[in-house]
């Protein structure tokens, strides 16, 4: 089955069709499909130069925007009575992997150049 490592909001994950990922918050809305950056791809051969991976395509769907657990931040200096206590809710997006293609390793300029010769133009 092939997979790809994909980055989202400063971090890699290893993604195959059918993942379902907890990435920091996209704009995107609820439904929307969206195209993520892969830097590498492992299918029947594995792709991980830039010029590769322009050819493969990483699609994924939103599910939709969660909250993770809050976070309880405590500040303590003892003999001072310094005491700050805060909390923090990271803002996430449910994403679901729909697609992993790599296209033909032929680039649109060569395919057109035969498609010339093949004519006789």
């Amino acid at each position: 089955m092939a997979y790809a490592v994909i980055k989202t909001g400063g971090k890699q994950y290893r993604v195959e069709e059918g993942t379902t990922l907890l990435v920091e918050r996209l704009r995107d809305d609820e439904g929307a499909k969206i195209n993520l950056e892969p830097l590498l791809y492992a299918g029947d051969k594995t792709l991980f130069g830039p010029d590769d991976l322009a050819k493969v395509k990483v699609e994924a769907k939103v599910i939709g925007h969660e909250r993770g657990p809050k976070l309880r931040v405590f500040k303590f200096k003892p003999k001072r009575g310094y005491k700050r206590r805060t909390g923090h809710r990271q803002e996430l997006t449910r994403i679901e992997v729909t697609s992993i293609k790599a296209t033909s390793s032929r680039s649109k300029a060569a395919a057109a150049k035969k498609s010339d010769e093949e004519t006789g133009e």
